[in-house]
Parts: C-alpha cells; sequence; structure tokens
C-alpha cells in the first residue's frame, strides 16, 4: 500500500495484543488491538492514517477473525 502511494517506509513496528476469553465452548479471541509506529520520509500524518486504516480494512488475516480489530498508529521521525 505505501509502494503505490509513491512511499518507502524506512522503519515499521507493529505490535498485536490479542484477548483470548474462555466460553463454554472453549477458547475464542475477543479482541486484537494492533499498535503500529513508522517513519515513512515524505508521508503526512493524514495520509499514513489514511494508508494504515487501508492497510487494516484490506488484511487477509483480520479478515480471518470474527472480532474487534482496533488499530493505533503513530507516525514518527
Amino acid at each position: 500500500i505505501l509502494g503505490e502511494a509513491g512511499l518507502t517506509a524506512k522503519n515499521i513496528d507493529t505490535k498485536a495484543v490479542v484477548s483470548l476469553d474462555k466460553t463454554d465452548a472453549g477458547f475464542e479471541i475477543s479482541s486484537v488491538a494492533l499498535t503500529l509506529k513508522a517513519e515513512i520520509p515524505g508521508a503526512s500524518a493524514e495520509q499514513f492514517q489514511e494508508l494504515a486504516n487501508k492497510a487494516k480494512t484490506g488484511c487477509p488475516v483480520s479478515k480471518l477473525f470474527n472480532t474487534t480489530i482496533t488499530l493505533d498508529a503513530e507516525l514518527v521521525g
């Protein structure tokens, strides 16, 4: 997605905190909280947020989970 926008990241650090809850049927993932910090020369904060949300929405792995996925994205540098 960055490449499509003509941008190249100098650094990307992503963390995921997965909440696992016990249910009558076993266990289920109740939420996933993503934290993204990226250094992308030439990107504005607004453009970065737009691209990060586009990546979150289109992520094939995210589509596997029937749960709430949040994203806290920060442009650094």
